[in-house]
């Protein structure tokens, strides 16, 4: 009997419309994985077995009276634990909501929902979708599949474990600062931030309100498309929400990315910390995607650095605006990466914030700018500086100790994937970033997807064992 550890959505998918299994089968096998697994790696902070249990036999009813709903009726799924879902635990990760269980489901669960999706649980997330790994964190944090000694990347630290030990085919997270595609790329797996506003922040715990995004973590770009397709459209009762509308991203992941031009950051792959193997890793994709009979071209944007620093002070102003009451009066119940992280934004002025907003304003405009004068569809650079940090060596501002490859994309709101590019020296998961203009997600998915097929090696997931656990440990 198959664990199906290491099978896509689009595989169960089509195993489920043919009939080959049952949702309950599925089900029930990825119960006992969790149980097997979580135990270990804590990806999980809250299960829903009888619920999912419940939703399978409805999928599987549906399914074998020929009403399925679409490609993600009879899947099972999981969520970062700050989407809000009714009558079940909602923590963010924090001591003060160790009792939170929210009364209406957050907008992302509803679609998902309405698409047939099965709910086996809440996953894990650093406290507020802010704080790190700190040692008096309300719940122990999710370990780093690959080296247990190294950081998982947050905020949606469950999300990359559970997919990358085939605890579940698809989960959603949410990026302020690159909190879907760190741990993605820390664990090997596949994430994308969606164009600001195409996916509602009704009933996702805010961090940074204008710097939010909720999107899908999971084992190809396919997968994520799907889920995309899923979630996305505008919502009248968020004031974030587009009315921009996109066609469906899933059903053109079958074309290729000819004629298509990419763009190499060449001053983001050079910049301040990226080590010789990552940039190894971005060039290595651009002659795959050269092969695939995409043009790339040399672009330079402006510093990292000024991305980072506009991102920072926007995030820090706006979680300490949203937590300082909170915080002020219950102080030792927040855990000590998080104190020194929201106490941050309380010597940022106003003056500051404006600052780093009409930054922003001037480094979105910059971006897409050059894209547009260089004919530039897509952009191509490192998904992270180097491998994870050792878990032990982290401070709470180690983030601020090179320039955030991540920020560019939350600073613009502009579409960004991070795709798997094989391992590093060390062992470790190694990908790349691709970033589109303002609403082309489906264009990143089509080109991310187009490099997976091209690269079997990379794209097919290899579930994490404990022996490959054991021979990180000894």
């Amino acid at each position: 009997m198959t664990s199906f550890a290491k099978e896509t959505v689009t595989e169960l998918s089509a195993l489920l419309e043919d009939r080959q299994i049952s949702s309950v089968e599925l089900t029930e096998t990825l119960i006992r994985r969790i149980e097997a697994k979580n135990p270990r790696y804590r990806a999980f902070l809250t299960c829903t077995f009888d619920l999912a249990l419940d939703q399978a036999k409805q999928a599987d009813e549906r399914i074998f009276s020929n009403n399925r709903r679409g490609p993600l009726d009879g899947i099972p799924v999981a969520l970062k634990d700050a989407y809000d879902t009714k009558n079940i635990l909602t923590t963010v990760g924090s001591r003060l909501f160790c009792d939170r269980v929210p009364k209406h489901d957050s907008t992302v669960w509803k679609r998902l929902k309405a698409a047939g999706a099965v709910l086996l649980g809440k996953l894990e997330c650093t406290e507020f979708c802010l704080g790190g790994p700190s040692p008096d964190a309300a719940f122990p944090i999710s370990l780093n599949p690959h080296d247990t000694k190294r950081y998982t990347g947050g905020s949606s630290s469950g999300a990359g474990v559970a997919l990358a030990t085939g605890m579940v085919p698809a989960a959603m997270g949410s990026d302020t600062g690159g909190s879907i595609r760190i741990p993605a790329a820390f664990c090997g797996v596949v994430g994308i931030k969606p164009s600001y506003g195409l996916v509602s922040l009704r009933g996702l715990f805010p961090l940074s309100g204008s710097l939010d995004h909720a999107g899908p973590m999971a084992r190809s770009s396919k997968d994520c498309a799907l889920l995309l397709d899923a979630v996305m459209g505008h919502d009248a009762k968020d004031p974030t929400s587009t009315k921009h509308q996109i066609k469906p991203v899933s059903k053109t992941m079958s074309e290729d990315c000819r004629g298509v031009v990419i763009g190499h950051v060449t001053n983001f792959s050079e910049a301040e910390g990226v080590s010789d193997e990552s940039r190894l890793a971005c060039h290595r994709a651009l002659d795959v995607f050269r092969d695939l009979g995409a043009e790339v071209k040399e672009i330079q944007l402006p510093s990292l650095w000024d991305y980072t620093v506009a991102n920072t002070t926007i995030m820090t102003s706006e979680a300490f605006a949203i937590h300082n009451v909170r915080f002020r009066d219950h102080l030792d119940d927040v855990s000590y990466l998080t104190r020194h992280r929201i106490a941050l934004g309380a010597f940022i002025s106003a003056a500051d914030y404006i600052k780093a907003q009409k930054a922003r304003r001037v480094l979105t405009h910059t971006t897409f700018d050059l894209m547009r004068e260089n004919r530039v569809d897509l952009l191509c650079y490192p998904g992270m500086v180097s491998d994870p940090p050792p878990i032990d060596q982290m401070s709470p501002f180690y983030y601020l100790k090179a320039p955030l490859i991540t920020a560019p994309a939350n600073l613009t709101g502009a579409p960004a994937a991070a795709i798997r590019a094989g391992f590093s020296d060390a062992n470790m998961p190694m990908s790349f970033q691709l970033t589109g203009h303002m609403f082309a997600d489906r264009k990143v998915l089509l080109a991310a997807n187009a490099y997976e097929q091209a690269t079997p090696k990379y794209s097919r997931i290899v579930a994490v064992s404990y022996t490959h656990l054991r021979a990180h440990e000894t």
